[in-house]
C-alpha cells in the first residue's frame, strides 16, 4: 500500500515556467521529470519515449497546449496517457474550452505537485480501465500523397539510388578521409502535417557544427536585412502595450520563455527586432569542410534524401522539411498552410532562390511555400524538376 501511495511517474512537462519545473524536480520520489519548451519538441520526444502523463502550459511559443493535444490525438499517440494543462490565468472561458476539448484536467498556477500526483494516479487507473470503451477522437484531415505522385517517387528514388551508387560510395570515402565522424548527417525535420522524421544528408560540416550556431548568428543572411532596426530602434525591456494597462494585465496571452513571463505579442516583437529570423542560411560558412563545399555546390549532399523519399517521409518535389526550431515558429494560420502540402527535396522556393542567386527574403520564401501547398500538381512537379536541373551548379556558397 505504501509503494502504491508513492508510485513514481515518468512525466513530460511542456513549457518554460521555471518555478513549476523546480517544484516537480524537488519531488524526485514522486516524479521523473522530462522537460521541453515547445509543442513540436514534445511531439518529437513522445515519438521516442513512453511516459505516464503529459503536463503542458496552455500558452507556448508556436503550438499552444490545445494544439499540442490535438496533434497528439491526430498522431494516435497512446490515448490512455493523461494530458493535463496548466494555466497562469484563471479564465472561466478557458475552463469551458478545456471541457469541450476533453482535456483530462486543468490546473492553475501555482500548482500543488502532490495533488497532481494523486490526480495522475487516478487518471491512469480510469483510462486503463475504461479508455478502450471511449470513442476515438475525430481525425483531422491529413494530407495523403496522390497515387501517381507516390509511384513516381518510388520509381525515381529507387533507380536513382541504384544508378548513383558508385558516386555515393566515392563521396562517402572522401568525407571519411577528410574529417572524423559519420558519413551521414541525420537530424529531426518537420514535414507534411507537422510529421517529424529523421532527415538524411551527406555530412558537409565538421563534427560538432550544430553547437556553434549561436557564435555565427551575425552571419545569418536572413537576419542581416533586419539589423538596421536593432541599431535605430531602442528595445524596451517591457511591452509598451502592457505598460498602458493596469498592473497584472497583459495585452495578449502570456507564455514563459527562458523562465520569464512575457506576453505573446512582445515575444514575437523581440524575435523580430533582434533579427532572430525563422530561417538560417550563412554565406561562406566556416563550419563547412572542403569536400562539404563541393558536394553542397553540386547538391550531391542532398542525394541521401532519396532514402527518405523511398521510405515515404517526403517526395521528390515539395516544400522543404524544416528543423524543429524553425517549424515551431510557423504554426500560425498565415504560415501553417505550407505543412498541408507534400514535403520534398526540391520545390518552388529552391528553384526561385537559385534563380535569384541566393537573394530571397524570409517572407518571400514562406509565401512561395504556401503557394506550392495550395496549387501543386503532378505536371507542375515535372516542370519544377526540369527547372531544378540547370540550377544545381550554383555560383554562390549559400
Amino acid at each position: 500500500m505504501e509503494n502504491s501511495a508513492h508510485e513514481k511517474f515518468n512525466i513530460l512537462y511542456v513549457g518554460g515556467d521555471t518555478s513549476i519545473i523546480k517544484d516537480f524536480q524537488e519531488k524526485k520520489e514522486l516524479f521523473k521529470l522530462n522537460h521541453v519548451e515547445n509543442g513540436l519538441a514534445a511531439i518529437s520526444f513522445l515519438n521516442n519515449n513512453d511516459i505516464d502523463a503529459i503536463l503542458s502550459e496552455d500558452t507556448l511559443p508556436g503550438l499552444n497546449g490545445l494544439g499540442l493535444l490535438n496533434m497528439i490525438r491526430n498522431k494516435h499517440i497512446d490515448h490512455t496517457t493523461p494530458f493535463i494543462i496548466i494555466s497562469h490565468e484563471k479564465d472561466p472561458d478557458l475552463s469551458k474550452e478545456m471541457i469541450r476539448e476533453k482535456v483530462d484536467d486543468l490546473y492553475f498556477s501555482p500548482v500543488n505537485v502532490q495533488d497532481i500526483h494523486t490526480r495522475i494516479k487516478f487518471l491512469k487507473f480510469f483510462k486503463n480501465s475504461f479508455g478502450a470503451k471511449e470513442e476515438s477522437p475525430e481525425k483531422v484531415r491529413e494530407y495523403k500523397i496522390p497515387f501517381i505522385k507516390r509511384a513516381f517517387d518510388i520509381l525515381v528514388s529507387f533507380f536513382a539510388l541504384l544508378l548513383l551508387s558508385p558516386l555515393l560510395i566515392v563521396v562517402a570515402i572522401a568525407i571519411k578521409i577528410e574529417s572524423r565522424g559519420s558519413v551521414y548527417y541525420k537530424s529531426k525535420r518537420v514535414g507534411t502535417g507537422y510529421k517529424i522524421f529523421d532527415f538524411y544528408k551527406f555530412r558537409s560540416m565538421y563534427t560538432g557544427a550544430d553547437a556553434k550556431l549561436k557564435e555565427l548568428e551575425h552571419l545569418n543572411k536572413y537576419a542581416k536585412e533586419k539589423q538596421e532596426e536593432i541599431i535605430e530602434e531602442e528595445t524596451h525591456s517591457d511591452c509598451p502595450r502592457c505598460e498602458k494597462l493596469p498592473e497584472g494585465e497583459y495585452c495578449s496571452p502570456t507564455l514563459y520563455s527562458g523562465g520569464e513571463k512575457i506576453c505573446e505579442y512582445w515575444y514575437n516583437e523581440q524575435k523580430r527586432k533582434k533579427g532572430a529570423s525563422t530561417f538560417l542560411k550563412i554565406k561562406d560558412d566556416p563550419r563547412i569542410t572542403k569536400v562539404g563545399k563541393f558536394i553542397r555546390n553540386t547538391s550531391i549532399d542532398e542525394l541521401p534524401q532519396l532514402i527518405n523519399v523511398l521510405k515515404g517521409d517526403m517526395s521528390i518535389v515539395g516544400n522543404r522539411p524544416l528543423p524543429l526550431y524553425e517549424a515551431e515558429l510557423l504554426t500560425s494560420d498565415d504560415w501553417s498552410q505550407r505543412f498541408l502540402g507534400p514535403a520534398g527535396i526540391t520545390g518552388l522556393w529552391q528553384v526561385e532562390l537559385r534563380g535569384k542567386k541566393g537573394e530571397m527574403s524570409e517572407e518571400e520564401r514562406k509565401a512561395l511555400d504556401n503557394e506550392y501547398a495550395k496549387n501543386y500538381s503532378f505536371w507542375g512537379d515535372i516542370k519544377l524538376i526540369l527547372r531544378t536541373i540547370p540550377a544545381l551548379f550554383q555560383k554562390e556558397n549559400v
